[in-house]
């Protein structure tokens, strides 16, 4: 046998090799897991690439590492083979084991087979392209044994590829894991060498690739192939990093966006404003400098909403923000706060200076805003403040410049007021009216009023109209003008209906009770009511409980409303009929209701505006479009309903034409329910009331 000792130092490289090769290979694993499509291919494929020639190249440092009694040449053709087929059989056991969110079994099988047998016949195509005679003899077991080596490594490899491809703190675990990568397949290839037996004496061939050539080729292809890949690894770290921190730093430029500016408008937002408000009077303060603060709410919003919806509204918003920005210097700071109400700071401006923007700004939002085949008209209340002389901080002087907006607004709308101290007063009232809002059912502070509904002849009583106040403890009686405004907008309408359709029915059910089969009693809803979700079980249950006949609850919906959204409104409707309540649409007449819409709506009554019967001649042209409403009703089985008959020749007219139901001040004001006695089946036209009670105007 020949003698053969071993280079520690190649041996020691070839390990350093082995663990390069692995960590390569995990750290290309994590590419593929963070790629997709082709770059996660080609990813695979330099992986796969790398494990192969790093196997080869340390099996062949191992074969320059066993020193022999003569200079070692290798077969070129089998040499490139063995590297072929390292990388071929590396690349396709990598495609079975990293690709997919889960690792079966069988796919870690089918890997496992495919890289084991691929460096099983590597290592030893690699010793078979030694060119030594005689042959090289085998020791069965020990081969056996590096072929059991070379699959459990190969398992191992696949298994630490796929579970280290992400998360955190990888560095170091690829490192362990690349290092106990490295040592199995040296162990396997160092048992494979230690089975093979060389006889004595031995020779070498002369043709083929001498030691040092090979030694050449080796550390050539091995340094640029694993150098390349891992500098390529690297450099992708790096872009993904630099292209992760510029999307950090786009997400909170947005985050930003969102935080100070409105979503609608793209105008700062109150966030911004205040931030911009505080800043503003620390810098006026200290360089003695004024400047104005603007508040603006637009006339006529409300009306644009429930005529034609809210997308419309939020297209003229949209519209006036717009339009105000084209008036103002690059220095001023518009906001919305919300709905329709605006803010504007204006640094180093005087009264005088912010009175003439103000005056320039509502003479721009008076022109028509054209929104494709809409023509809407809105106008402008705008509230000044001058710092310092009307407030020294935020607070101040936003709850100042609210004041003087809603005293243009109580003044005519439409233009403009410089604050005064008796505006503050007056603010000041209303706000703790909307407070002692919160408390007043809790309170039962709320009352009903009822108007009576008679036949058009003035003699049988119908039913009633439950018209909503407010005994406030302080104030006295309250008409709804003075609080439902504010209902609405801070949502307590829901419960205020809810209490009204329930006390409504109570009442009804106890006239009932007394006797008075006929009557029924009609609810005004408001457009939260109409939409909120659980009207129908609110009125279901409140049906039940009171036990009221078919018919004898009528919910009454402005024309608005009902035409806001036509679908939406007949698809609620059939809902209130199918459970006995009837709907009434009032205020017919002055809005924009489709004669199709209406026709499929199954309404019971219509309502005609007051605006029609006030000036309502015989021979006027109101009689005649009042005449064609009643064709209209009478086409489509709805009974007519004429409000605010406050005349006798009012009476006889609308009697005439064909009305079935009047109510107004000439047949009954509306009284508490208390005093409903005074009215009877028999009662004549102007029915008397007794002196003590106070007659109230209907909401």
């Amino acid at each position: 046998m020949l003698l053969v000792t071993w280079d520690s130092v190649l041996v020691a490289v070839s390990l350093i090799v082995a663990f390069i090769a692995a960590f390569t290979a995990l750290d290309t694993a994590g590419r593929v897991a963070v790629s997709r499509g082709l770059l996660a291919k080609l990813w695979l494929v330099a992986g796969g690439t790398a494990m192969g020639i790093g196997i080869w190249a340390m099996h062949f440092i191992g074969m320059l590492a066993m020193m022999m009694p003569m200079t070692m040449r290798y077969d070129i053709p089998l040499t490139a083979f063995s590297l072929l087929l390292a990388i071929l059989t590396s690349i396709f056991a990598f495609a079975q084991g990293l690709q997919g969110s889960h690792l079966t079994r069988r796919r870690l099988l089918r890997g496992t087979v495919i890289l084991g047998s691929g460096v099983v016949a590597m290592h030893y195509l690699g010793m078979l392209a030694l060119l030594i005679e005689p042959a090289i003899h085998w020791d069965l077991r020990l081969v056996a044994l590096s072929v059991l080596i070379a699959y459990g490594a190969s398992g191992a490899a696949l298994w630490l590829a796929f579970h280290l491809r992400h998360g955190e703190s990888l560095l170091l675990m690829r490192a362990c894991a690349a290092l106990a990568m490295g040592v199995a397949i040296a162990g396997m290839h160092y048992t494979g060498m230690a089975a093979a037996q060389f006889s004595a004496p031995g020779s070498m061939q002369h043709h083929g690739m001498g030691q040092e050539g090979l030694a050449v080729w080796v550390t050539i292809i091995t340094l640029t192939i694993l150098g390349l890949t891992l500098l390529i690894s690297m450099l992708d770290a790096q872009l993904r990093a630099a292209r992760l921190a510029a999307r950090l730093r786009r997400a909170n430029s947005e985050l930003r966006q969102l935080a100070l500016h409105d979503t609608l408008t793209a105008l700062p937002n109150r966030v911004m404003l205040d931030q911009q408000l505080s800043t503003q009077i620390k810098q006026a303060t200290l360089y003695d400098q004024p400047f104005a603060l603007m508040f603006m709410d637009l006339d006529g919003f409300k009306a644009v909403n429930d005529t034609w919806g809210h997308h419309v509204g939020d297209r003229l918003l949209v519209a006036v923000a717009e339009r105000l920005r084209t008036q103002l210097d690059a220095d001023i700071l518009l906001a919305r706060l919300g709905g329709d109400e605006f803010v504007m700071l204006c640094p180093q401006y005087a009264a005088t200076q912010a009175e003439a923007l103000a005056q320039r700004l509502v003479h721009s939002i008076d022109a028509p805003f054209e929104l494709d085949r809409y023509s809407l008209r809105v106008s402008l209340s705008i509230g000044i403040v001058i710092f310092p002389q009307h407030g020294r901080s935020p607070q101040e002087m936003m709850f100042n410049a609210d004041s003087a907006m809603y005293h243009t607004k109580h003044s005519g709308r439409n233009g403009w007021s410089l604050f005064e101290p008796v505006m503050s007063a007056v603010a000041q009232h209303q706000l703790a009216l909307a407070n002692d809002l919160w408390n007043t059912l809790e309170c039962q502070e709320m009352r009903l009023f009822y108007q009576p509904k008679f036949r058009a002849g003035g003699t049988i009583l119908m039913g009633f109209e439950a018209l909503l106040r407010w005994q406030h403890p302080r104030r006295g009686l309250l008409m709804p003008d003075m609080f439902l405004a504010r209902a609405e907008k801070t949502g307590q309408i829901v419960a205020l209906g809810n209490w009204v359709i329930n006390e409504a029915c109570r009442q009804l059910r106890q006239w009932l009770d007394e006797g008075n089969r006929d009557w029924s009693v009609s609810v005004n809803l408001s457009a939260l009511q109409f939409h909120q979700r659980d009207l129908i079980d609110t009125l279901r249950q409140t049906l039940q409980r009171y036990q009221l006949p078919e018919g004898a609850l009528m919910l009454e919906i402005t024309e608005n409303i009902a035409m806001r959204d036509p679908q939406f409104s007949q698809q609620r409707i059939a809902e209130l009929q199918r459970l006995g309540v009837k709907v009434a649409i009032d205020n017919f007449g002055i809005g924009y209701a489709n004669l199709l819409h209406l026709k499929h709506l199954e309404a019971s009554e219509l309502k005609i505006d007051r605006a029609f019967i006030n000036s309502l001649r015989a021979d006027s042209e109101d009689a005649t479009v009042v005449t064609a409403m009643l064709t209209l009703a009478q086409s489509l089985n709805l009974r007519m309903v004429a409000e605010g008959v406050e005349t006798e020749e009012q009476q006889r007219l609308l009697t005439g034409l064909g009305f079935d139901t009047l109510q107004g001040y000439l047949l009954g004001k509306p009284t508490p329910a208390e005093r409903i006695g005074e009215f009877t089946a028999s009662t004549p036209i102007a029915p008397h009331f007794p002196d003590n009670v106070l007659p109230l105007t209907g909401a």
